[in-house]
């Protein structure tokens, strides 16, 4: 069965204490597990407090779906990350199987 994991690298540059990254972090993860059927865990130690790492696994039997999903995972981590105050500084997507590439678009006009 396929698995895909997302890991982020969060920049919190509001966050003056352990408490204030902690209220982030936790923030996102529970609107990304409430939205979404995945998991997500804190991957890096709290030794620095404006910046986090997270990881997002994903499974499914269809590598289409899992590429899909975790496309959209991102997505909703870029719209979320403002009103708490992160940035993502880097993002990249793993898989024990060849994703599927994303469906090319309409052109851009303009």
């Amino acid at each position: 069965m396929p698995i895909a994991s997302l890991t982020l690298e969060l920049a919190i540059e509001h966050a003056q204490s352990l408490k204030d990254r902690r209220q982030a972090v936790r923030s996102l993860k529970d609107k990304l597990r409430h939205s979404f059927n995945v998991s997500v865990a804190e991957l890096d130690e709290a030794l620095v407090w404006n910046r986090a790492t997270l990881g997002i696994v994903a499974i499914s039997s269809s590598p289409g779906y899992l590429a899909g999903q975790l496309r959209e995972v991102e997505s909703a981590v870029r719209r979320l990350c403002p009103a708490l105050g992160c940035d993502i500084l880097d993002s990249f997507i793993e898989s024990d199987v060849v994703l599927d590439a994303p469906e090319p678009g309409p052109p851009a006009s303009g």
